[in-house]
């Protein structure tokens, strides 16, 4: 009965501590959990967290095509560049899709560039730049413009490396 005791305890205080982070980071202008989506509609907060549900793929007929060179991304604050980003990328694609990725490098770079110089410059990479948040939306933005050039032969978008250096003068 006693070695119950210590893990009820801790189960408690966890539980107790997960709901009161959560009371503490909802948003006090929110209360009923409406919020805008990027569309400008509104929308209540759980359809905004959800993420899109993929088509199921057995790991087995998944490969990664490791994109071949690093991106860069100039963090620009007061026209001035106060940091680098320097991000490696990994593409899902089902089986036998890797030389398609190859194949469309030139135009998957381009578009994973725009979309983060994109998320540079609404601030995405300033400050806690690795919250789960901003790594959603990044992830998401990512998966899209990947969508737009392989037209759906691509499963998903993985950030291998991300790395912030900070210039100082």
């Amino acid at each position: 009965m006693k070695k119950l005791i210590l893990p009820v305890i801790l189960m408690l205080a966890g539980v107790g501590g997960g709901v009161g982070a959560g009371l503490a980071l909802m948003s006090e202008d929110d209360p009923d959990g409406v919020a805008m989506n990027p569309c400008g509609e509104v929308a209540h907060q759980e359809e905004m967290m959800a993420e899109p549900t993929p088509e199921p793929v057995a790991l087995d007929d998944r490969e990664y095509a490791r994109m071949n060179n690093q991106f860069v991304v100039p963090i620009v604050t007061n026209e001035r560049v106060t940091g680098l980003m320097v991000m490696s990328l990994s593409i899902e694609v089902l089986s036998g899709g890797q030389e398609a990725v190859f194949a469309h490098e030139p135009r998957l770079r381009d578009a994973f560039l725009q979309v983060m110089f994109d998320h540079a410059n609404i601030g995405g990479f300033n400050g806690a730049f690795t919250s789960s948040s901003n790594m959603r939306l990044l992830r998401e933005a990512l998966r899209g413009a990947a969508d737009q050039v392989m037209q759906g032969h691509i499963t998903d978008v993985l950030i291998v490396d991300i790395v912030r250096q900070d210039v100082t003068n």
